[in-house]
């Protein structure tokens, strides 16, 4: 190896260092935010993603299961800020559910294209948690 290739060699394991804690703090800070909405609605009434037959499956309670899964955000954006390496594949295994949840409903398949994105990039995360965490 010469030492020309050294500054080569390192150029990119910055890239890809500053690629892991972009990714990682975006899922941390985006599920606390959704989360801590849940409560707050001020962004978005998330009730609305929730399917009808799912509310008549949680017997009319829809919007107490919305606050459970905004309780579980605020966990997993959490243990991605502890345990990447872990908690980034549960966020992209909540995103699949998420993703299921709206294919269930017309008119947000749009929304499971982005959560489709977003799960890859959990997935990224997760693998590149493996040689930063």
């Amino acid at each position: 190896m010469t030492n020309s290739s050294l500054p080569a060699q390192a150029a990119p394991d910055a890239a890809v260092r500053q690629a892991y804690f972009i990714l990682r703090f975006a899922f941390t800070v985006a599920p606390i935010i959704a989360g801590l909405d849940k409560f707050l609605h001020l962004l978005v009434n998330w009730d609305q993603y929730l399917p009808a037959i799912t509310n008549r499956l949680v017997g009319g309670r829809g919007h107490e299961l919305m606050l459970v899964v905004g309780a579980i955000e605020i966990v997993a954006g959490i243990g991605v800020a502890i345990k990447p390496k872990l908690f980034a594949y549960v966020v992209a295994a909540w995103l699949f559910l998420i993703i299921l949840n709206l294919l269930a409903i017309p008119g947000y398949f749009d929304v499971a294209l982005r959560d489709l994105g977003l799960l890859l990039g959990a997935l990224a995360l997760g693998r590149l948690s493996q040689k930063f965490d």
